[in-house]
Order: structure tokens, then sequence, then C-alpha cells
């Protein structure tokens, strides 16, 4: 009897040894984190409500990592509705099973917890984390997400003297759950309360626009110093002008990509973007120095109430932060002036990014284009008696049985391979209509933004370059004017209204990936696809299977096992690793 106990324990020991072994690739290390998903009560513009936080936080801690280190999230759900949480610019290779939205995972319901297990394969850089469901991050739930250098790759700037992270956001002093019922009954949501820096409301600056009692930020540094700061703009829907008093922003890497290094004095930066910046303490520290997140393209007069404001305080600080905000930029007689902007960002072609091989190596210019698509967008509109938001005039349906989960279990109708590549003559529709993508293929995707306000749109599972942007209605000559050399490779792309954005994209990460927009109000009223991307001679080795602890749900609910809750610790992502190497080290103790 002893005996089989012990086989039964070396087994079991084992099992965990191959469990790990099947996360690691080529033993990397492991980074784990315990993620505890909850409300708490916070007043960010002075005003109590409900919001989302992690493990306490808001905003959420973040996540730190390595090039190549397998990340370990075991999430906890103590909301009172779904939850996914997705990795806006974690590329998933080969693993879309990880992914965080309706169209790759079934949400964990309130009180379970699942956990993501992911590689951050060949990446570097500046990213984020959110919820992705039932509009949620309009109430909280996101973080920071870093990815180092490997030591043996350099980076092409002097090492910084801190890494500083800054999240930027319009914000509403209306919950989630209000915001979404306004969506839901066809309103506009109407201005944003303010803009918060950092999960906190505007120093006050102006005693008419800015109450007492609101917490700010306060970000700390040293005099004569250089540091990392990584920006991301986390917000609904307004894009945001950053900048920081009488410093310089030396602008050196966005998405996981280190660009051409070019100093600006404010950059405008979109909903779901992330940048990196370089700023040195240069100054004579005089007072405290503003740092502002302002909103853009809308009349300034009006909301001058939404603005951020946090405070720069070098540790020699002779007094407060005091006078009027640093300028917002003056382009009303120049609308392009944004524009110029975001094209003159360039690929730093001669910087190793995760591979110690130059990033300008892949001359995407010279690649023949297998598939282009067109989509366009318009204001909501109503279909079926409801607010819509669209897509080549799909309004895209929410998938209640994830494509690739659908694909392994043959379930039919889970969705519609049959979206169009163009703008189509016929009636707006509510779909779940995917795009059959190819393997493979490089293809060049535009996005025409007929609506009225500018748009961000992002694409999972990949970095695309951003090769154009225009105003007025693409058209085939429109390629004449890309950039074939040195386009930033990105995973986020604003398109202005009234304008066009071109991007290309090589599909050599086979799964399911979300093309969406990143302004949540019309991401949540159906402004999405997904890129259906399936090797035909697939073997096991270009897409990983289904991982052991899937959830089902839709039409496959029924395979599903309720999950046990015990008052026992459970074995968590913070404990994987220990606990892993505890059964490693107990099996080999028996097995001598």
């Amino acid at each position: 009897m002893a005996l089989f106990g012990l086989s039964l324990f070396t087994l079991f020991s084992l099992t965990h040894i191959a469990l790990l072994s099947t996360l690691c690739s080529a033993a990397d290390p492991i980074v784990s984190y315990d993620f505890r998903v909850s409300y708490i009560t916070a007043s960010p513009l002075g005003v109590p409500q409900r919001v989302i936080a992690v493990n306490e936080k808001f905003p959420g801690p973040p996540i730190n990592a390595t090039t190549n280190n397998n990340v370990v999230v075991n999430v906890h759900n103590e909301l009172d509705e779904h939850l996914l949480l997705t990795w806006s610019g974690i590329q998933m290779r080969r693993n879309s099973w990880q992914d965080g939205v309706l169209g790759t995972n079934c949400p964990i319901p309130p009180k379970w917890n699942w956990t993501y297990q992911f590689q951050v394969k060949d990446q570097i850089g500046s990213f984020f984390y959110f919820p992705s469901l039932n509009f949620q991050r309009a109430a909280g739930g996101f973080g920071s997400f870093h990815i180092n250098n490997r030591e043996i790759i350099a980076i092409p700037f002097n090492k910084p003297d801190g890494d500083i992270f800054i999240t930027i956001g319009d914000w509403y002093t209306r919950n989630h759950t209000a915001l979404r019922t306004a969506l839901d009954a066809g309103k506009d949501l109407g201005m944003p309360d303010g803009v918060l820096i950092n999960g906190k409301g505007p120093y006050q600056y102006n005693n008419t626009l800015v109450p007492d009692g609101i917490q700010f930020e306060t970000i700390n540094v040293d005099p004569g110093k250089t540091y990392r700061l990584r920006v991301h703009n986390v917000g609904i829907s307004t894009s945001l002008n950053f900048r920081i008093q009488s410093h310089n922003l030396l602008l050196a890497e966005t998405e996981g990509h280190y660009t051409m290094q070019q100093n600006y004095t404010n950059f405008d930066i979109h909903v779901g973007q992330s940048y990196s910046f370089l700023i040195t303490t240069d100054q004579n520290a005089s007072s405290d120095y503003y740092i502002v997140a302002s909103a853009r393209f809308v009349n300034e007069s009006l909301w001058q109430r939404v603005t951020g404001v946090a405070v720069l305080h070098y540790s020699n600080s002779k007094g407060p932060a005091s006078g009027t905000l640093p300028d917002p930029p003056n382009d009303v007689y120049d609308k392009t002036w944004s524009m110029n902007q975001a094209l003159s960002i360039r690929q730093n072609g001669s910087a190793s990014g995760a591979r110690p091989n130059p990033q300008g190596s892949f001359h995407y210019g010279s690649i023949n284009i297998t598939d282009t698509y067109v989509l366009k967008t318009v204001p909501p509109q109503i279909i079926n008696g409801k607010l819509r938001a669209t897509l080549n005039g799909i309004s895209f349906s929410n998938l209640t049985t994830p494509i690739r989960l659908a694909d392994q279990h043959k379930v039919r109708g889970a969705y519609k391979l049959d979206f169009p590549n163009k703008p189509l003559n016929r009636s707006l529709r509510n779909d779940i209509s995917v795009i059959n993508a190819t393997y493979k293929g490089f293809i060049e995707i535009i996005f025409q933004n007929n609506d009225t306000t500018v748009q961000s749109f992002h694409l999972d599972g990949y970095s695309f370059f951003l090769v154009g942007m225009d105003y007025g209605e693409w058209t085939e000559d429109s390629r004449n004017r890309y950039n074939k050399w040195d386009g930033i490779s990105r995973c986020t792309a604003q398109v202005f209204s009234g304008a066009w954005t071109a991007v290309l994209v090589s599909l050599d990460n086979p799964g399911a990936w979300n093309l969406r927009s990143q302004n949540l109000d019309r991401w949540y009223l159906g402004q999405e696809t997904y890129l259906r991307i399936v090797n035909p001679e697939e073997n096991g080795e270009t897409e990983f299977s289904v991982p052991d602890n899937v959830l089902y749900c839709g039409a496959l609910a029924y395979m599903q096992k309720e999950q046990k809750h015990s008052s026992a610790t459970p074995i968590s992502g913070g404990n994987i690793k220990l606990f892993s190497l505890l059964m490693a080290f107990f099996a080999l103790v028996l097995y001598f």
C-alpha cells in the first residue's frame, strides 16, 4: 500500500514537471502573478465611486518581464460579472488561447479563477493589460506590462536611471454599468468628467476648474538623471496630448519597437497607444513642474476641465508648481499638425530588439501584397432598433463559443468566414462575420474613417507596419505615398476623422486574432472582427493545442465542470514556480 501511495506521489510530481516543461521553452524563466480583480471605492475626481482594482490597487500593479520569459497570471474574478483580461500588444505567438477576448477565451465567471500561461516570445517594449468585457475598462482593471531586453542585447540608449509608468485616460464619475446602460439606450456618453493620471485627478492648478481635496499624482525624480517614461492611454475615447513643463520628450520606443530618437515638446497619444520617452532632469528646480494630459480634437474652451495634471517633483525643488499650464499644440489653422507628428515616427533599423539582429532587416516594402482589406467606419446607426457601430456595414455580434474552440469541436454556426474585403452596397447588419485570412500571407489593411471622431484600431497577435495616412478617401494611387523603408511597426494606429491609415501585416502567427476599435464605446457597439489564420498543414508545430485548463461556454458549456472552491490556499500563479520546483525535488528524493 505504501508503495502504491509512493507511485502515485511520484507520478503526481512528474506530471507537474511535465507541465512545467511544457510551459517553459528552453528553460526560460517564469514570472508569476496572482491577480485578484475586485471592486473598491475611490474618489479620483473627488466623487466616491466604484472602480475595478487589481490586488486592491487602482491602477493595477505592473507586470515586469524580460524577453522570452514565461508569464503566469492567476486571475481571481471577485466581480459580480464575467471577466477576461487581455494583454494589449503581447503577441501570444502560436497561442491565441491566452489572448483574453471573447473570440479566444470563455469568460471567467464570478468567484472563479483562471490561470493565463504564455511566453513573451521575441518581444520587448511597453504595453498594458485591461479587462476586455462589458465596458469594464471604463472602471479600471488596467496596468502597465513592460518587457525588458535580455542582458546580452544592447538598448539603443544609455541605461536610464529609472523606469516610470504612467497611465492617462478620460474618466467618468458614472460607473461602467451606467455608461453601458446609456450606450444600450442609444445615448451618447457626452463629455468625460476629467482625465486621470495614474488613477488620480488633477493637481489644483486652477481654483475654478479644480476643486479642493482631489488627490493628484506626484512623480519624484532626482536632478541630473535620465528616466524612461512608459506612457499608456488607457481611456475610453479621447485622444490626449501629453507634455511636461520645461522638459523635452525624447521618443525612444512604441509598442515593442525602437524608434529613431527625436525630441518633442508635446506628443499626441491616442486611445490604446503606448510610448516610451526619455526625459532628462536638467532644469533648475526653482519649482515643481506640471505633467499634463489634455483632450485633443475637441472644443478646448468647453473641455478645459477635462485635463489631467500631475506634478514632476525634483528632490531639490524650491516650491510647488504654479502659474498656467504649458500650452497645447496650436493647430487651429493647421489640421495636419498631429498627422505629421504621427508620420515623423520612424523605425530605428540599426537597433536590435528582442534578437541580436537589426530590426530593420525585414524589408517589408519589397514584399508582394497577397490581399487588401478596406475597412470603412461611419457614425453609429440604428440596426434592428439598436444603436450599433460597424466595419464595412457589419456590426459584430458577441461570440458565444470562441473561434478555435469551435473549430476543435466542429461547432456549426459559431461564426461565419465571409467578412467582405471592402464596403458593400447593402443594408447594415448584425453578424458574426470573420476574416478568413491566409497563413503566411502579407496583407494590406486600410482603415477608412468616415466617422466624426478620431479612431484607434488595434490588431491582437501582431505588429503591423504603419506605411501611410492622409485625409480624404483612400485609392489605389495612395500607395504611391507609402513609406516603404522605415515605417514604424506597432499594434495600435490612429485614424483621423475623414482620413485613412494603411498598414501591412505578415500573417505568420496562426490562431484567431481580434481586430477592433480601441475606442471603447465603438468597440462595445460592435466595431470589431477577427482574423482566423490556420496553417492548412498544421501538425502541432505552428499552433499550440488547447490548454489543459480551458474553460467551456456557449455550444460547449455542457463540457465545463464546476470549479471547486475551498477555504484552503489555492495553488495560485504566484506559487506555481515554487510548487513545481518542490514537486520536482521530492520526486528526485523519492526516486533515489
